[in-house]
């Protein structure tokens, strides 16, 4: 008899793949119901419009979800032996899926599949440092951790001692300040604060900090979140960063411009500028997929600019 994980695989090779006017079709269909609370509200639509691309929209995502149900099992299967079933690893991913779904652009120029298995991979790596624990890490930081941990077994073998913070942040090339903020994230989802403190009689909810202060860790991590965003835009050329900052805030005091505000910047059309935007993001998710980014080659790119 065959068991639920297997007629589950069994079920999603029954969905065909999209190919790529496919995909692009569907994702329109999404987005267009994504403003269409805005537009009714503006009077641009009518109600019954409003419901119709809602309903497009649903089948849409649905299909797009079927279409990409192998993606996620291939993903999973690659996390094996790590601390958690298939079925949850494949349960994760199936949550970083839907995020792809929601968040693909038409016009971006890659496939979907491409785009999908960055946030099925970051979902299934949350999920294996979070597992069991009370403590919630970053998304982008599971990354950085894995990185830690691969630095610290290369250190030890090559030197045979423990290596100091300044080693590791030396062999990752980051600044000690932020490989302090790895280093604590990385004990936080080892600490084992379930049970609370048994020799003071102190329950978890008796030690919980007032989530209505920011505590320095989180100001540290937004920071570093910050930090790491702006070190990916640094590797692009200067025109493409340049519309990036302005088009998400990115620059410390400024507000997202839209397109036509940009292209009256830096003298350049809307359509012109859209185009930019759009192998800039590319490029971007390149960048996250192939390695991480170091301070040293952003600072260098920095200096020659500055040049």
């Amino acid at each position: 008899m065959l068991d639920t994980e297997q007629i589950y695989l069994q079920q999603i090779n029954e969905s065909p793949l999209l190919n790529a006017d496919e995909e692009k079709a569907l994702a329109r269909k999404i987005k267009a119901a994504q403003s269409a609370h805005a537009r009714l509200t503006r009077k641009e639509i009518t109600l019954k419009e409003c419901e119709a691309l809602q309903r497009e929209a649903h089948e849409a995502r649905d299909r797009m979800v079927r279409s990409n149900l192998r993606l996620v099992v291939n993903i999973a299967k690659k996390y094996l032996k790590q601390g958690m079933p298939l079925g949850d690893l494949i349960e994760e991913g199936n949550l970083g899926l839907l995020r792809g779904v929601e968040g693909f652009d038409a016009d971006y120029a890659t496939r979907f599949s491409t785009y999908a298995s960055w946030w099925i991979k970051q979902a299934i790596r949350r999920a294996l440092i979070n597992a069991g624990q009370p403590i919630h890490i970053p998304a982008y930081m599971v990354e950085m951790i894995s990185q830690w941990k691969a630095a610290h077994k290369e250190f030890k073998l090559k030197e045979g001692r423990e290596p100091t913070l300044q080693d590791l942040a030396d062999l990752l090339n980051m600044p000690k300040r932020k490989a302090r903020i790895v280093e604590q994230a990385l004990n936080a989802s080892r600490s084992p604060t379930q049970s609370g403190d048994s020799d003071t009689g102190m329950a978890l909810t008796d030690t919980l900090a007032d989530e209505r202060t920011p505590s320095p860790d989180d100001a540290l991590l937004n920071e570093s979140e910050h930090d790491w965003v702006d070190s990916l835009v640094d590797q692009l050329d200067e025109r493409e960063a340049k519309i990036l900052r302005l088009r998400y805030g990115l620059e410390p005091g400024t507000e997202r411009m839209n397109l036509k505000e940009i292209g009256k910047t830096i003298g350049l059309t809307r359509e012109r500028v859209r185009q930019l935007e759009h192998e800039a993001l590319r490029k971007l998710y390149h960048l996250i997929e192939e390695e991480p980014v170091t301070p040293k080659a952003t600072n260098q790119k920095k200096q020659s600019r500055s040049r």
